[in-house]
């Protein structure tokens, strides 16, 4: 069965430990990926440096440099994460694809979800109370309104 007839799973990632457990979880417990019938897109955001402080509190000649250098140990640190990621889902015997984008975390998902056409986007919950949520954000409950395909959202017990 070539790629164009399997569903899409994608699964995104962060640092936290509650990306990884929602990995895992789909991993042992979403039966089209054990079986094979399913692509598996991991993706993890680059975000977007707040380059003003950089200029305000740097020499103009070296700003340039620092944001640079700011930039690309981001890329680094989410080509670790996917590798890691990857390692996982090589655990189960699944071959994923990675995918990093640049950019707000909520939005970069739900366009990435579009764009790759998934039938199904899994995502960590952070377990933030509802003051949090309120102040912060949650990326998994804009997810679940804004994503243009079902959310799944997986919750690490506590």
């Amino acid at each position: 069965m070539g790629d164009e007839k399997k569903k899409r799973v994608m699964v995104a990632i962060d640092e936290s430990v509650y990306s990884h457990h929602a990995l895992r979880w789909a991993l042992q417990n979403l039966d089209s990926l054990q079986d094979g019938k399913a692509k598996v897109y991991i993706l993890t955001v680059l975000p977007v440096a707040d380059i003003g402080y950089i200029y305000a509190s740097t020499p103009a000649n070296t700003a340039p440099e620092l944001i640079q250098s700011v930039q690309e140990n981001q890329r680094k640190a989410a080509g670790l994460l996917l590798e890691k990621a990857k390692n996982i889902c090589t655990e189960y015997g699944i071959d994923a694809e990675t995918i990093s984008e640049p950019g707000d975390p909520k939005e970069v998902i739900c366009e990435a979800a579009e764009k790759y056409d998934v039938q199904l986007l899994v995502v960590g919950s952070h377990g933030r109370n509802a003051l949090k949520r309120a102040f912060l954000g949650s990326v998994s409950n804009y997810c679940v309104h804004n994503a243009n395909c079902p959310v799944l959202v997986v919750k690490k017990p506590t």
